[in-house]
């Protein structure tokens, strides 16, 4: 089972996620053709040569991008920690390197530290930092690994002893804010090399937090699948990072949004099983974040505050045996939570037993009336009976506070 041992990462439920690269320029096109992929693969998908891909860098000029302003909506989405793309699998450092020449800072005109820039933001407002690193990808590198392509000619230990590993240090040394590490597409990185990097993290601050795509079962957390969540309550601590549309890095083609009630019950979804969720937003190539992501989020977020002691440090529940479409249940010692995300004139829950001492409306704190009994073919139910404001409303959350610290759900019986 998984352990970060970081009380913040077990409590924190909720962070975002930036892609946000060179890739952010094309916006998922190319000399008139689409990618068919996701946006920041445009150079391996379409196969553009480095000799052309590295010229995005000489246009590189973001000037729309605040990292003060995006750490202060992830604080008002009600998010606990930000990860940045410090490096994606395009080679292109996000920040000072001192170790490579193709960077922000050094080959473009803006001549901007994106990491300096959130690692303060974050500081400044709260946020645990984390950043992304490609630690087996790199496109730009002749020995870095390249998906769907033939790596059988390279050498992947120059490519780690000569910008991997030195990057990581200047990560780690250069930004001591950092709290996460999210590495990423492990590929043919060995169960040794994957130790070594962990090694290499934890020497320099061993309370930095390695994700699960380190390779090889070796990271701190379990990491999902790319939107995928496990379908029962996983033990440990896990992440499921995922995006608002279809793609990671900004592709002006794509408008499949994700609607606030669908982000809404994936969050809670989440968290009623044990997980963190890291959601995406991708900027623009000027920086700047599509109007659709600011206006999902502000109604997310939204709920999230009005609703904080159902979210944060919630823990893993027991798994229901019943599929339930109208709510979502979270739960912490001695509070069970109801998460209503459709509409109901009365909330009536069977096949759990508990002992309800007091229970009430989260938002505004009305109390409410709570019958407990056994229904006729025997396992227990509770009635709650809703004030005239909330029947037939949406996306609010009903508290119980009880004796138990967990309340028992009831198997299925004949």
């Amino acid at each position: 089972m998984h352990d970060t041992k970081q009380q913040w990462f077990k409590d924190a439920k909720f962070g975002l996620f930036i892609h946000f690269g060179l890739y952010s320029q094309l916006a998922g096109e190319y000399e008139g053709e689409t990618t068919p992929s996701i946006a920041e693969w445009i150079m391996n998908t379409l196969d553009i040569p480095k000799t052309e891909y590295r010229k995005l860098a000489r246009e590189f000029n973001p000037t729309d991008f605040d990292a003060d302003w995006i750490a202060e909506k992830a604080k008002s989405w009600g998010m606990k920690y930000l990860v940045f793309t410090s490096k994606h699998h395009e080679g292109f450092a996000m920040y000072d390197s001192k170790c490579s020449d193709y960077t922000s800072v050094k080959a473009s005109p803006c001549h901007r530290d994106f990491v300096a820039e959130l690692q303060e933001a974050c500081k400044k407002n709260g946020l645990k930092f984390g950043v992304y690193y490609s630690q087996a990808q790199d496109w730009d590198d002749p020995d870095g690994y390249m998906a769907r392509h033939d790596n059988s000619h390279k050498t992947y230990r120059n490519y780690l002893e000569g910008k991997c590993f030195p990057q990581l240090k200047e990560l780690l040394t250069q930004y001591p804010d950092i709290s996460l590490l999210w590495f990423d597409t492990p590929m043919g990185t060995t169960a040794e090399e994957s130790k070594e990097m962990i090694d290499l993290v934890k020497s320099i601050n061993p309370n930095v937090i390695v994700s699960g795509r380190v390779g090889n079962g070796l990271g701190d957390y379990m990491t999902t699948g790319d939107n995928f969540i496990p379908a029962d309550p996983f033990p440990g601590d896990w992440e499921v990072p995922a995006t608002l549309n279809d793609t990671w890095g900004f592709k002006k083609s794509d408008d499949n949004w994700k609607n606030p009630d669908k982000i809404l019950q994936l969050l809670l979804k989440i968290n009623s099983r044990g997980g963190n969720y890291l959601l995406n937003i991708g900027p623009d190539g000027t920086g700047k974040i599509p109007e659709e992501s600011i206006r999902i989020l502000d109604e997310v977020g939204g709920y999230v505050h009005r609703n904080a002691d159902a979210v944060f440090a919630t823990r893993s529940l027991p798994k229901y045996p019943y599929e339930v479409d109208w709510c979502v249940f979270t739960g912490k010692p001695h509070k069970f939570f109801i998460h209503v995300l459709s509409p109901k004139t009365v909330l009536e829950v069977i096949n759990i037993n508990m002992t309800v001492k007091k229970a009430y409306i989260l938002e505004d704190g009305t109390e409410v009336r709570v019958d407990l009994e056994t229904t006729c073919e025997g396992p227990h139910m509770i009635t709650v009976f809703l004030p005239e404001k909330y029947k037939n409303a949406k996306n609010y959350c009903v508290c119980f506070e009880i004796e138990e610290e967990t309340p028992e759900f009831e198997a299925i019986r004949m």
